[in-house]
């Protein structure tokens, strides 16, 4: 909320970059986002403080940055539209683009034995371990599900995922008409950061030049929901919408926090969270405010940790202070 501050970049990781990002909408900054958390945990809280603001988010997320970068020049281009909620005009589609993460070439039978430096080990990008093992779970990518379905306002039928090992193409959007528009870069985060602090303008820059040939093929394919079950259960949630992201994020990264610490094995994950999103239906709040978003990410904390321990793992460590 600095005065003299006119964009504020948001990349503090989970629930944690919440109320910092509140702060500043409610100062009427334009934000970078590049914290999922803010619009996963919070969208029905966060919207209507930017219409109330007027502050502008634009993204940074590689994926979702793509998207914008698509959609310019389009009727979409009224960034008074992003996140409002609001269907975006002439938007027939998105299909988010996914590294397959550390197992996406290991057999579903396999993953009963990763270990976390199996998790860690991405193919593409080099990331912090908790948005690694998310990449590794496809959670990451369930998140992303969630966080458009805020920033462009289309339903969940509509928006894709599909697993592209290259990691060329950030992201594609389909439009009425049926043209398919897609940005294309190196696997570098450094653009889409750019992007938000040059928009609307493209600054030139010194950086390698995409080499197609180099490149040598793009290759897609739909995720194996066997292997990537936390896709299903990010879909689930955003569909119920209200206060079950919030919970699907906490449980998430408690689950994941717990499995960096070696106290439960990587397919508890899923697990874990799905126990916790089935315990919070009874008390799901449909139209939450901000009070019961923070409310319900702390009980899902805790609630994933008594669920590790009821799985038979090893005791949980405390929640850090």
């Amino acid at each position: 909320a600095w005065p003299s501050a006119d964009l504020v970049v948001t990349g503090i990781v989970g629930c944690a970059g919440l109320l910092p990002t509140l702060a500043a909408i409610r100062a009427g900054k334009d934000l970078a986002l590049a914290n999922k958390e803010t619009l996963i945990a919070a969208g029905p809280v966060v919207l209507p403080e930017l219409k109330r603001s007027g502050s502008r988010l634009l993204p940074a997320d590689s994926e979702h940055s793509a998207l914008f970068q698509c959609l310019q020049g389009t009727p979409w281009a009224d960034t008074a539209r992003l996140s409002t909620g609001v269907p975006t005009p002439g938007l027939r589609r998105i299909q988010l683009t996914a590294s397959g993460g550390a197992f996406r070439d290991w057999p579903a039978a396999d993953l009963a034995k990763a270990t976390v430096a199996d998790a860690t080990s991405h193919p593409n990008w080099s990331m912090g371990r908790k948005i690694t093992v998310d990449s590794a779970t496809l959670m990451n990518k369930g998140l992303e599900v969630i966080e458009a379905h805020y920033l462009f306002g289309l339903d969940y039928d509509h928006i894709e995922i599909v697993i592209h090992p290259q990691s060329i193409i950030h992201s594609l959007v389909e439009l009425a008409d049926s043209s398919v528009l897609a940005q294309l870069g190196w696997p570098d985060m450094k653009l889409p950061l750019l992007y938000c602090l040059s928009w609307p303008e493209r600054l030139d820059t010194p950086w390698r030049r995409l080499d197609l040939t180099a490149v040598g093929q793009l290759t897609f394919r739909a995720p194996d929901r066997q292997k990537y079950p936390c896709m299903a259960l990010a879909y689930a949630a955003g569909r119920a919408g209200g206060t079950m992201p919030a919970v699907l994020n906490a449980a998430n990264e408690q689950a994941v926090a717990l499995f960096l610490e070696e106290a439960i094995p990587f397919l508890a994950i899923p697990e874990l969270i799905e126990r916790v999103c089935d315990r919070h239906r009874v008390d799901h709040h449909r139209e939450p405010s901000l009070d019961d978003v923070l409310a319900v990410d702390s009980w899902a904390r805790l609630a994933t940790r008594e669920a590790a321990v009821a799985l038979g793992g090893h005791p949980a460590p405390a929640l850090p202070a």
